[in-house]
């Protein structure tokens, strides 16, 4: 296990950061013994060589993820409470450690990475707790003959494929209730961030993790090691997180084998400022909801609808702030926006800036690509964006922010549910009856009022229409994991 140089600065550069397969608790080559490249999207520069795994790679962690599911299955509950815990306290204990590496490999912030080691180690401190709260039921039948017993059982090895943009986050968040639940895991982080994922493996493993439950192969065919899994007949759910277009895909291939599935997909979350709304609340709202992440977010606030009373004053002061925002190296003091993760992603948020001002938009601040090495973007706040311009049907994933005035609540609910997605809506107003009816109105799956962060491990995360099935996180996470099982149990006469 070797890194370059770049890495020998991190806060603690004695420990190795893993850059091979784990299959069964141990480090292995590719069987092909191929590697990619990963890169710091700032500098361009390569950080570490990966192991590139292939179907057969596939193939031997299924094999011992399954061969490890019936005795991981029987564990105490709260053996298995305990992992999760002494998990959540390294990660903690890790966190310099775990943040430089996301800085480095995906870009964000080193104070912003830092933010995302807390939320992730909640999920494991959170699905420590749900563990041994795992509950059944006792009846009896209508006509008394029979007992009624309801268990629940783990679902058995679980495919858990997760995004580059929240490396460490969304791992713990699909890792930890298969964990609690009693599962087997095959995991494959995306190729732009796989270190984390390696080292948030090695973490588990010291926890105490036994060998197979948890296996992770990086790869940049992820199409072919993928469907390996889902055609096997040994995986039994599939947990994704990323496009719509590829959820679609694997929901495709899952009824193969009738797997379960949990898909949070897509988002174009629409952002809505009230006339009556707090302009300061809602201004900070919208810095927390398109900023965070560099916009790189499912969750980012992609249409901002504001009402006309208040339309220009909103895109001022926004640009304002969004224009002072320090651009740079994630590494760099005062950084408060890293790069995008690659040129494609960059070229995207171009071409989606370009086609809004050639249909009439208004650029408020930003909107020019910058010189010099690095995928950075600036800033932007777009005025008076047509509604059919390409950027108010498709998710950004970037630091741009249209402004789009209304003047009526029935107007800007329809414009708003116009569109496949439905993962979050956000909502400004000081009204409560207002804030309870447009919620209710809006198709989505989770809604901030007067705030612009929905996403806590305590809560259910996900959406509705073309956004996805099932729900991450809260008391009902660890439901995604088991399956229910009935036992009719016939009482003894005149019992």
């Amino acid at each position: 296990m070797t890194t370059v140089e770049l890495f020998t600065t991190l806060a603690d550069p004695s420990r190795e950061i893993p850059t091979d397969l784990f299959i069964s608790g141990t480090w292995t080559k590719a069987v092909e013994r191929a590697t990619f490249e990963v890169e710091n999207p700032a500098t361009g520069k390569v950080l570490a060589t990966v192991a590139d795994g292939g179907v057969t790679d596939a193939e031997l962690a299924l094999d011992a993820a399954a061969a490890a599911q019936v005795e991981w299955a029987r564990t105490a509950p709260r053996t298995r409470s305990e992992i999760l815990r002494r998990a959540f306290d390294l990660v903690l204990a890790r966190r310099g450690w775990l943040a430089e590496i996301m800085t480095a490999e995906m870009g964000k912030p080193l104070a912003e990475a830092k933010g995302e080691v807390a939320y992730a180690a909640e999920f494991l401190r959170w699905f420590s707790e749900e563990a041994v709260r795992i509950s059944g039921d006792h009846t009896t039948t209508g006509d008394g003959a029979n007992r009624i017993i309801v268990t629940r059982e783990p679902v058995g090895p679980c495919v858990l494929v997760t995004p580059w943009n929240f490396p460490l986050a969304m791992g713990t968040r699909k890792i930890a209730p298969a964990v609690a639940a009693g599962c087997t895991m095959v995991l494959k982080p995306a190729e732009q961030t796989p270190l984390t994922s390696l080292a948030l493996a090695s973490i588990f493993a010291e926890a105490g993790l036994p060998d197979g439950v948890l296996n992770v192969v990086t790869t940049t065919d992820a199409a072919s090691v993928v469907s390996a899994w889902m055609s096997s007949g040994k995986a039994r759910k599939i947990s994704f997180t990323g496009s719509t277009e590829v959820g679609k895909l694997l929901l495709r291939q899952a009824a193969d084998t009738v797997m379960r599935t949990s898909m949070e997909l897509g988002g174009n979350a629409p952002f809505i400022v009230c006339a009556d709304a707090d302009l300061d609340t809602a201004i900070e709202g919208a810095m927390v909801a398109k900023m965070r992440n560099m916009g790189e977010a499912c969750t980012a606030a992609n249409r901002m609808y504001v009402h006309r009373d208040v339309a220009a004053e909103f895109s001022e002061r926004l640009a304002q702030r969004m224009g002072a925002l320090v651009v740079g190296d994630g590494f760099d003091d005062g950084v408060q926006v890293g790069p995008l993760i690659d040129e494609d992603g960059r070229g995207k948020v171009q071409r989606l800036v370009d086609d809004a001002l050639d249909r009439g938009a208004r650029t408020v601040t930003g909107g020019t690509l910058p010189e010099g090495p690095g995928y950075f973007y600036p800033p932007t706040v777009l005025a008076d964006v047509p509604i059919d311009s390409e950027l108010m049907q498709t998710e950004i994933f970037g630091p741009v922010a249209p402004v789009i005035p209304f003047d009526s609540e029935d107007e800007v609910i329809r414009i708003a549910n116009d569109t496949d997605w439905g993962l979050v809506g956000y909502l400004f107003t000081q009204d409560v009856d207002r804030a309870f009816d447009l919620s209710e109105r809006l198709e989505v799956g989770m809604v901030g009022v007067n705030t612009g962060l929905v996403s806590n491990p305590a809560a259910p995360f996900g959406g509705v229409k073309q956004s996805g099935l099932g729900r991450e996180g809260g008391k009902i996470g660890i439901d995604e994991f088991l399956e229910y099982k009935y036992l009719a149990v016939p009482r003894r006469a005149g019992a």
